[in-house]
C-alpha cells in the first residue's frame, strides 16, 4: 500500500511538471510570434506639433502629421496650410485671395536632419470661394509590395468657384521619394438624379507601377470623391 501511494505521488508531480512545462512553451511561442510580426510591420503613428523636432521646420498652419520608425531612423510627414489670406503678390482682382498646401517628409537619423520630399499647392487671386484643404484621415502610409519602403498618402482639393460645381482632387503618393499622381474631380450631386465630376486620371509613373498600387490608389478615390 506505501509503495502504491508513493507511485501515484510520482505519476501527480510528473503531471504536473509536464503541465507547467507545456504552458511556459505556449507562452514563448506566442512572444516569439509578436516579435516577429512588429519586425515585419510598418507602423505609423499620428502625432501633433508638439512631437514635432524643434529642428523641423516647415511653413503654414499645422494640420496634421505621422511618424514611425524604420532602418533609415525616425520619419515625420506632416501637413500643413496657409488658410485663405491675400499674399504681396500682384492681383487682378481688388477682392481676390489665396491659399497654400505644404507638405514634406523628413528623416532624422543620429542627429543628420534630411528633407525626403516636399510637396506645394495652391489657390491664388481667387475672387469668388476658394477651396483648398487636406482630407482629415491623410496622410496614409503603407507597405503595399512588401518592399520595405514605405508609402506615403495625401489627397487634398483646391478649387476656386462660386457656385456648386467639382473643384480638383488629387490623391498623391511617395515611395522614397518618387512621386505617384492620380488626379481629377470630386463629384457633386446637381440634380435628384444628377452628378457632375469623380472623373480621374493616373500619371504615367503609375504606368510601371505595382498593380497593388493602382488598386489601392482606386479604393481610396471611390472612399473620399463624394
Amino acid at each position: 500500500m506505501k509503495n502504491l501511494n508513493l507511485l501515484l505521488s510520482f505519476l501527480l508531480l510528473n503531471l504536473i511538471f509536464n503541465c507547467n512545462s507545456k504552458e511556459e512553451n505556449q507562452t514563448n511561442e506566442v512572444i516569439d510570434k509578436k516579435e516577429v510580426n512588429s519586425k515585419d510591420s510598418l507602423v505609423a503613428v499620428q502625432i501633433d506639433s508638439a512631437k514635432i523636432p524643434k529642428s523641423i521646420e516647415y511653413k503654414g498652419n499645422f494640420k496634421n502629421a505621422v511618424s514611425w520608425n524604420d532602418e533609415s531612423g525616425e520619419n515625420f510627414v506632416i501637413l500643413s496650410a496657409t488658410g485663405i489670406f491675400r499674399n504681396a503678390d500682384k492681383h487682378e482682382f481688388d477682392d481676390s485671395a489665396d491659399s497654400e498646401l505644404f507638405a514634406c517628409h523628413f528623416n532624422l537619423n543620429k542627429g543628420k536632419l534630411l528633407q525626403v520630399w516636399k510637396l506645394y499647392d495652391f489657390v491664388k487671386d481667387c475672387p469668388v470661394d476658394i477651396e483648398a484643404e487636406f482630407y482629415n484621415q491623410f496622410p496614409k502610409v503603407t507597405d503595399l509590395n512588401k518592399n520595405d519602403v514605405p508609402e506615403v498618402w495625401i489627397m487634398y482639393k483646391t478649387g476656386c468657384h462660386g457656385d456648386v460645381s467639382p473643384v480638383t482632387l488629387k490623391l498623391i503618393m511617395y515611395e522614397g521619394n518618387k512621386k505617384y499622381a492620380m488626379r481629377g474631380e470630386n463629384k457633386v450631386q446637381v440634380g435628384a438624379d444628377d452628378y457632375l465630376g469623380g472623373e480621374y486620371k493616373f500619371d504615367k509613373s503609375f504606368n510601371s507601377a505595382p498593380d497593388v498600387f493602382k488598386n489601392f490608389a482606386i479604393k481610396i478615390w471611390d472612399e473620399n470623391v463624394n
